[in-house]
């Protein structure tokens, strides 16, 4: 059912569309879209998004396939080239807000955090997980707690891949979250492919993926694993602008923002300037704003304004929304590619997509 919040980020997105087509993204970010808190709608009423298939290209290796044509089968070398990948992101963008029921009437979200938790289970030191080998596909990772309702985003892009049955799912999974994150107004993010999909032997094990009860020490041995520092622990927390918990799920309830399907700093405007509270349930410790009580927080939320060295970069962030979108950028870009074996050379080869409606 549409909420006010749902109606309001929706009516965000579309009024942007047509700007976006006579001026620059980043002029309109400057413009009206940057809605805080205090002019939202105020009757708006996920844990951490932290947020099988043929063998894909590597450094232009070719995907052999049969198609029937005429009756008969043929095979094909094909490789796939920029257009092909362009093509798979416009399926994805143009079925984001294909069932009005689902969230706050966008996959975005959830995709987003779909790609973010596929690649977040790399190990430096050992080298295991991240975003090769999409292993989530598989028991037991597909049921570790943290990937909880992320089945929605994986059904979501099976007719994707059965219409584009050359991309491996891994390429596929972090293709979704680069999508979603540009279709709800976020920065470029450049996208490399070459993600080869792994088997069940390469799942790894619970545990690796952030603690929403935990606080900053939890959050640095998760993330400096990964092989992050603080400014980057702090960039990637604001994609918690996007989506929402859910009770079924994770146990905590309610989305970060008032504008859970558009990407702006406001999580950190939220964090520093709203007086938060402990949420009184019978869920899991959470707080919730003092103002309107229709947005939350988690501990390890509120973990990033009460560290010293992580309070710092929030607010620089808070300030200056440009400035996370380029820090915020660079650092997704760096969470996708853990763990890939890119073919050498590609280093400077990323591609950025072209948005679904500009």
């Amino acid at each position: 059912m549409a909420s006010a919040t749902r109606t309001f980020a929706r009516a965000l997105r579309t009024s942007a569309r047509p700007a976006l087509s006579a001026a620059p993204r980043a002029a309109f970010r400057q413009g009206g879209r940057r809605f805080y808190s205090s002019e939202s709608v105020k009757s708006s009423s996920s844990s951490w998004i932290w947020l099988a298939g043929a063998a894909i290209v590597g450094g232009g290796s070719a995907w052999l396939y049969t198609n029937g044509l005429s009756g008969s089968a043929t095979t094909k070398n094909f490789t796939p080239k920029f257009d092909d990948y362009q093509a798979v992101y416009n399926e994805i963008a143009s079925r984001l807000e294909e069932n009005d029921e689902y969230d706050d009437g966008s996959y975005g979200p959830v995709l987003v955090r779909l790609a973010w938790h596929a690649s977040g289970t790399f190990d430096k030191e050992t080298g295991t997980g991240g975003s090769n080998g999409a292993t989530m596909r598989f028991a037991p990772e597909s049921a570790h707690g943290a990937n909880a309702g992320l089945k929605a985003a994986r059904d979501f892009l099976e007719p994707v891949k059965a219409k584009f049955p050359w991309i491996t799912y891994s390429d596929l999974w972090i293709l979704a979250g680069v999508c979603s994150l540009q279709e709800m107004l976020g920065p470029q993010i450049p996208y490399r492919p070459g993600r080869k999909d792994g088997e069940v032997a390469a799942c790894t094990p619970d545990g690796r993926l952030p603690d929403a009860s935990q606080a900053q020490d939890h959050l640095r041995k998760i993330f400096y694993r990964m092989g992050f520092n603080d400014q980057e622990i702090v960039a990637l927390s604001g994609a918690h602008a996007l989506g929402r918990c859910h009770a079924n799920r994770s146990g905590y309830e309610g989305p970060w923002t008032f504008s859970p399907t558009v990407l702006t700093n406001d999580y950190y405007k939220l964090l520093l300037d709203e007086k938060w509270q402990w949420k009184k349930w019978e869920g899991p410790k959470q707080y919730e704003d003092k103002t309107t009580k229709s947005l939350m927080m988690l501990p390890a939320d509120l973990a990033i304004i009460q560290d010293k060295k992580f309070k710092a970069y929030a607010e620089k962030y808070a300030a200056d929304n440009d400035l996370f979108f380029k820090d915020f950028s660079a650092v997704i870009v760096k969470l996708f590619e853990l763990g890939v074996p890119f073919a050498e050379g590609t280093e400077n080869k990323r591609w950025v997509f072209k948005t679904f409606n500009a």
